[in-house]
């Protein structure tokens, strides 16, 4: 098949976009795939771990080429960033990832191939398009900035519920991260956000950076994330269960953050009216204080840590919980539970940028007392269950399934 618009693209990854397990690589794996379908040739440059390196060959199937560059995180190495951020003025976050082999494949590849985009997914990888853009001699690839979130608002929001002697450091981030996000939309060619929400808030950032201040801001175009719901069957569920599922990436210190908050805070009162509820939490890399919490409910919770197959999990359980109090863009762990037709409750944080009904495809609460009213009250009533798995099914694949929501990309590409 020959496509008279196919371009060829620069797809820069902060991490490996497979298995798509987690929110971000859910989101890149689809535009990955999505930009593959459309007949444009993707050359894929990804930061790489260890443990990500076995699922490079899946890449390499939908990818023109796949280039790995290795990455370490230490505590030691995040110290000297973090001094170097406030030598630099730059958000630490930035600094952290500035990494040369990145830029020096990032520049190779530019100068030996003739790319018509950079495709830089989420805001560090943005510094290496740049730069690789500015080292080719003549015509340069267009730069987009496909941001998966609002940075400078996650971190704004850690701030406000962290402890008294982080809320100075985080707040002098939330500060950098805002005015360099907001400089970034007067250096690329365009920007990608995921909801009208982040759109505002970008467009603020930019408001209050004075950097390239004199050059016109780049178009954003909102394009929601997406997940596969021909993949993702609903679940059925075991009748009259009392167990509660929650999960996300727990290294991710929002995500951490807020399923400590319902366990802690939230759960205490849910068993307080359903004395038989129990909790399950999933993910990766469960902070110490998990499975401490674990070890004193004399089995009221359990933490599995990462799964492969979650589908065991959501059928032995009742409802989902997504208790998001830092976060922005969209939260994949619930357009997910929507495509297994599993009933959510939330925060008015966490359902930001979805366009969900609260009482019809969802339940929203934000303080403990609620949350837990709401979560015992779907726990209770097994035809709310029913209806929220219902509509919750019925908005993924009306309005969230990948292959409908990422040709919204077309013309970006083609038109350009």
């Amino acid at each position: 098949m020959i496509f008279l618009n196919s371009m060829n693209i620069l797809f820069l990854t902060q991490i490996v976009p497979y298995p798509p397990d987690a929110g971000p690589k859910v989101k890149t794996y689809h535009v990955i795939r999505a930009l593959a379908g459309q007949g444009h040739s993707v050359t894929l440059v990804s930061f790489v771990r260890p443990e990500e390196v076995p699922h490079l060959p899946a890449l390499k199937e939908i990818c023109t080429a796949v280039h790995a560059v290795p990455i370490r995180r230490s505590r030691i190495a995040d110290a000297f960033y973090m001094l170097r951020s406030y030598l630099t003025g730059r958000p630490f976050l930035v600094e952290r990832d500035d990494l040369r082999p990145m830029q020096e494949t990032v520049n190779r590849l530019v100068r030996e191939n003739d790319f018509h985009f950079i495709h830089a997914d989420q805001l560090t990888m943005v510094q290496f398009a740049v730069r690789g853009a500015a080292a080719v001699s003549g015509k340069q690839p267009k730069v987009i900035f496909d941001a998966h979130n609002a940075v400078w608002t996650i971190v704004a929001r850690m701030k406000d519920n962290a402890r008294w002697f982080l809320k100075p450091v985080l707040s002098v981030e939330a500060a950098r991260v805002k005015r360099y996000e907001g400089g970034l939309l007067r250096t690329v060619d365009h920007v990608l956000a995921v909801t009208d929400i982040d759109r505002s808030l970008l467009e603020e950032a930019m408001h209050v950076s004075n950097h390239h201040a004199d050059r016109p801001a780049a178009p954003i175009t909102v394009i929601p994330i997406a997940v596969d719901t021909e993949k993702l069957q609903p679940v059925r569920r075991k009748p009259g269960s009392k167990n509660i599922v929650t999960l996300g990436t727990l290294h991710y210190p929002p995500n951490a953050d807020g399923i400590r908050w319902f366990f802690n805070e939230v759960f205490p009162l849910v068993r307080e009216r359903a004395p038989d509820a129990t909790l399950t939490i999933i993910g990766k890399n469960p902070p110490a204080d998990f499975s401490e919490a674990a070890e004193r409910s004399a089995g009221a919770i359990r933490v599995t840590g990462y799964v492969d197959d979650l589908r065991p999990y959501l059928e032995e359980s009742a409802l989902m919980v997504v208790p998001v109090r830092a976060g922005g863009g969209m939260r994949v762990r619930i357009l997910e539970a929507f495509a297994y037709a599993m009933p959510v409750v939330t925060t008015t944080v966490g359902l930001e940028g979805i366009h969900a009904t609260p009482d019809q495809d969802v339940l929203v609460a934000d303080t403990p007392a609620e949350f837990a009213s709401r979560t015992v009250e779907l726990l209770h009533d097994f035809s709310l269950q029913d209806k929220l798995a219902a509509n919750g099914r019925t908005l993924a694949t009306t309005k969230y399934d990948w292959q409908a929501v990422l040709s919204a990309m077309r013309p970006i590409y083609e038109q350009a």
